[in-house]
């Protein structure tokens, strides 16, 4: 022991010299023999240099926000001393993903950043606004104190400018490293399982200054285990944009939050209020529109006023010409609904100046929203916005229109439309035809840049059969707001003439616009409150002015996507005679000279999408909760089950047109030209999907406790089971054979009761759906009850089986039904 510790201290001796004295004595003598490198002044390599020796003539200047001077592969920020300790907002997108990683232009990260300098170095901090309270309480003291800002970066001051009022760093490895804000989204990392950043491909692409924002644009190569494309390579590699944007220096006046009206929001914790506990408070994400002084008194009177600053959005130069007006009219359409707030002219759709009009346009400067026209394969457009998280002030919109947008709005209009409308039939539409369908999505996108999000409630305002009346759709459209999924009028009949057969701008737009945007003048942010509550009651309880959220699973069967009208079963029951005229015309409408079946196929599979929308619209009644929101001066509930009544016609038009085989949907001539085999997997998804749907947990849970709050007034499981069964097992009882596809069907039904028994798990309650604790609730009773009867309705059928097939698939589900009873 005594040796080891002796090596030790031997080894710490030889580490750090063996004594002082000798140090010193050594230092002494380099001093001695080398007296002028003693003298030498210290480098300043790594120091703070003069302006020239690092902003050099072999750097080019960007002039913007910073002064961006770029050489080779370094890029130096000119900071002004005047925007230190201003509040910037960084917007992180994916701007080029890899195949399997969603689509370019999806936000990934926003922060509000802070440029501080601090001695010798400039520190990136970033700055929360979630947690507040007013700068002159007291509790603002702990506020602070609890919410320390982090460091997101720190970069040594290189050199001042020339006149002191600037300082230069280098910001180079800010996105030349892998700072995980910028780059990258955690999720996709865990997804992937992407270990770290491959500096040797990865690079930063450019930098842009612009008057109000900085435009970044980097190249970031990670190692991944689970690449979603080209996984031989073992990495995946993508574009990353990091838009740094200046906000302002008064943030605009709040408007708050209401519930009852539809709106993009962000909340704060406020600690300064006088509620005796934390509270979050929201407020809406929209424009600064601002009545101009000059008009005030004008406005007052009641008279339109144009704003002091217009919303503007540029399309894109790379737009296809023929469809640039249709664009833009889907833009201006929105200027009713400002009128309503008080505006005229308020927003306008131009196209984007060429650089000889403009060489100072960029679509990336934040002055300009944009609608970006994309060649890419993604069905889809989408309306994404920049707002100042201290106010809700929108910034800067940007529309991404993927071409392939027209294939999802030919789609939609062929298999909702055709079979009234000549125009939807064909491949390829006309131009007037498609161009109308542009502008419809033009408007609906441009509607969530606007602040909106989708009103999925708005179509239930209209009673199904003012869908076939030309009078009513033309003045009032398909539904009363665009953001709704409301499509295409598949509800109106042959003999309709005249019918519109897409939404407008309609009621609730124009009200939920003057809601969030009619300037309140003389009245801060606390004081709108009683004034926007009294524009709320005034429509309180028409269903033109109700707000119906978008839901991640239909609990409320009113506010779904892609339905129409009040009552999904005649809506449906029509939706489906128009599909029955469509498929014996489908060979007819896509077939062109020398060309294979491929369109074809494609419709039938829409044909057979659309017919799997009806059943989910109307299966979502069985179980169903209105939910239509209230504040406590309103009288009424919030939350109502869907009537009895309603819920029994729902389950019986399941069983109808989905569980009695949908045999006119069984087309020969049709398979035999685009399929080698499918027809039964087609038909035995759709009942499956709808059949699990049914007796999903969270649905009977609800059914529960309406019965045990409502007694005989609820749709109780013991009905809903009987009438379930009768259905799915008729021949049972009435001694029929048993075809191929309904023995499918009950064999999928004894699945799903063995899975309810057996292997569902507890639920806890998200996004409206209730809890269930599987085990102490009344569901496995149920199922175990459910496949008890069917054994002894089996077993007796089972002996008058009509054929072999039929006796042998019987004999087969008692076993199921015995070891589902029975797991060991």
């Amino acid at each position: 022991m005594t040796k080891k510790i002796l090596t030790r201290l031997l080894l710490v001796a030889f580490v750090l010299g063996f004594s002082t004295e000798s140090s010193a004595q050594f230092w002494k003598k380099k001093k001695k023999e080398t007296p002028k490198t003693a003298s030498k002044p210290k480098s300043k390599k790594d120091g703070i240099q003069p302006y020239s020796k690092v902003v050099t003539k072999d750097h080019t200047t960007d002039e913007g926000l910073f002064k961006v001077h770029t050489k080779d592969d370094s890029y130096l920020f000119e900071i002004p001393d005047s925007l230190l300790q201003r509040e910037m907002l960084m917007v992180t997108r994916i701007a080029k993903t890899a195949s399997g990683i969603g689509f370019g232009g999806a936000k990934a990260n926003t922060q509000v950043l802070r440029w501080e300098k601090k001695n010798k170095q400039i520190l990136l901090r970033i700055v929360s606004h979630n947690v507040v309270a007013d700068t002159v309480l007291p509790v603002h003291e702990a506020v602070v104190n609890s919410n320390l800002e982090p460091i997101l970066f720190a970069f040594p001051i290189k050199a001042f400018s020339k006149d002191s009022t600037a300082t230069v760093i280098d910001a180079t490895s800010l996105f030349s490293t892998d700072v995980k804000p910028l780059g990258f989204p955690g999720y996709y990392r865990k997804m992937y399982q992407a270990t770290r950043m491959d500096k040797t491909r990865s690079y930063v692409d450019r930098v842009s200054s612009y008057p109000e924002n900085i435009e970044v644009r980097h190249v970031k190569t990670y190692l991944a285990n689970k690449a979603p494309s080209n996984s031989a390579v073992g990495s995946i590699t993508l574009e990353m944009s990091n838009s740094m944007v200046l906000l302002p220096k008064v943030p605009m006046k709040r408007r708050y939050f209401d519930e009852r009206v539809g709106w993009f929001a962000r909340g704060q914790t406020d600690y300064g209020l006088t509620d005796q506990k934390s509270k979050t408070v929201a407020y809406l994400d929209r424009y600064r529109l601002e009545v101009k002084d000059a008009d005030i008194e004008k406005f007052k009177r009641g008279e339109l006023v144009e704003p002091k600053k217009q919303i503007v959005y540029y399309v894109d130069r790379a737009t296809p010409k023929e469809w640039v007006p249709f664009i833009i009219q889907g833009v201006n359409d929105w200027q009713v609904a400002f009128e309503a707030a008080g505006f005229k002219n308020a927003i306008v759709g131009k196209m984007a100046p060429t650089e000889a009009e403009d060489p100072e346009y960029s679509p990336e400067d934040v002055r300009y929203s944009v609608i970006r026209y994309l060649a890419s394969p993604i069905p889809n457009a989408n309306g994404p916005h920049v707002s100042d998280p201290r106010s809700g002030e929108i910034l800067e919109s940007d529309i991404n229109w993927y071409h392939n947008v027209m294939t999802l709005l030919h789609n939609w209009f062929f298999i909702q439309t055709a079979a009234i409308n000549p125009d939807a039939r064909g491949n390829n539409f006309k131009t007037e035809t498609m161009g109308r369908l542009i502008r419809f999505v033009s408007s609906h996108e441009l509607g969530h840049t606007l602040g909106l999000p989708h009103n999925m409630g708005s179509s239930a305002a209209y009673a199904v059969d003012s869908l076939r009346s030309a009078s009513f759709t033309s003045k009032y459209g398909t539904a009363p707001s665009i953001m709704d999924y409301a499509r295409f009028n598949y509800v109106a009949q042959p003999e309709d003439k005249g019918v519109a057969l897409m939404p407008n701008i309609g009621t609730y737009d124009k009200y939920s616009i003057s809601w969030g945007y009619r300037p309140i003048l003389d009245k801060t942010a606390e004081e709108e409150k009683p004034v926007l509550d009294s524009w709320i009651l005034k429509h309180a309880g028409d269903p033109n002015y109700r707000f119906g959220r978008q839901q991640s699973g239909v609990v409320d069967p009113s506010s779904q996507t892609e339905d129409l009208g009040d009552d999904a079963v005649k809506a449906s029951e029509y939706g489906i005679k128009n599909l029955k005229r469509i498929l014996p015309r489908l060979e007819e409408w896509t077939s062109e000279k020398g060309e294979n079946y491929d369109d074809m196929a494609t419709m039938y599979g829409q044909l057979v999408g659309q017919f799997a929308r009806y059943m989910g619209h109307v299966s979502s009644n069985i179980g169903g909760v209105y939910e239509n929101y209230k504040t406590t001066d309103q009288e009424g509930a919030v939350y109502t089950y869907v009537d009895k009544k309603r819920q029994k016609e729902s389950l019986d038009f399941v069983v109808k047109q989905l569980f009695e085989t949908p045999t006119w949907m069984l087309d020969k001539d049709l398979f035999s030209k685009v399929q080698s085999s499918g027809a039964l997997e087609n038909i035995r998804s759709l009942q499956v999907r709808t059949l699990n749907g049914v007796l999903s947990t969270s649905r009977m849970a609800r059914m529960i406790e309406n019965e045990t709050l409502n007694g005989t007034k609820a749709y109780n499981l013991v009905s809903m089971f009987s009438d379930l069964r009768k259905g799915v097992w008729s021949e049972l009882y009435n001694g029929r054979s048993i075809d191929t596809y309904r023995r499918n069907l009950q064999k999928a039904h004894i699945e799903r009761l063995d899975f309810l028994l057996n292997s569902a798990e507890d639920q806890k309650g998200r996004y409206g759906s209730a809890s269930v604790n599987i085990g102490q609730s009344d569901i496995k009773s149920f199922a175990r009850g459910e496949l008890t009867r069917l054994k002894r309705d089996v077993k007796n059928a089972s002996a008058k089986a009509s054929n072999t097939t039929s006796r042998y698939h019987l004999q087969d589900v008692l076993a199921r039904i015995d070891v589902a009873l029975d797991p060991k």
